[in-house]
């Protein structure tokens, strides 16, 4: 018998203004990002769910790194090993992390501005171009 799916969340009724929409839908993506981990044996989380290999965990893992950059300032060495766990990570561990990024970034009430990264110009990104 396939694995019982669990009913997702809504997405929440937001307020009228730009901002309460931008914080709303993103309170709202955050809380369901992190959740989809709840209840995944360790092995499955870390199991390959896409052609690329990614795993759920690292996925959520590789948001936390996101959340860092854009509204903390961070960057990462290299982006692409963010999808990546090491044997360290457990669920619990990478869920702490992301809630910890979220929470340093001052998810629910009043997040942090977006970063400077978004607004510097990259010359060696042809998808924005100067």
């Amino acid at each position: 018998m396939p694995p019982r799916r669990r009913k997702d969340t809504p997405p929440p009724a937001t307020g009228a203004s730009e901002k309460e929409v931008l914080v709303g839908f993103l309170d709202y993506l955050r809380a369901s990002a992190v959740a989809k981990l709840d209840g995944v044996a360790e092995d499955d989380a870390r199991a390959p769910a896409v052609p690329s290999g990614t795993s759920l965990l690292g996925l959520v893992r590789h948001l936390t790194f996101v959340e860092r950059f854009f509204f903390l300032g961070e960057d990462a060495d290299d982006w692409q090993a963010t999808f990546t766990c090491p044997d360290t990570d457990t669920v619990a561990s990478v869920q702490d992390a992301y809630r910890g990024a979220v929470s340093e970034a001052g998810a629910s009430s009043s997040p942090t501005p977006i970063s400077p990264h978004l607004r510097r110009e990259r010359a060696d990104d042809a998808r924005h171009p100067r």
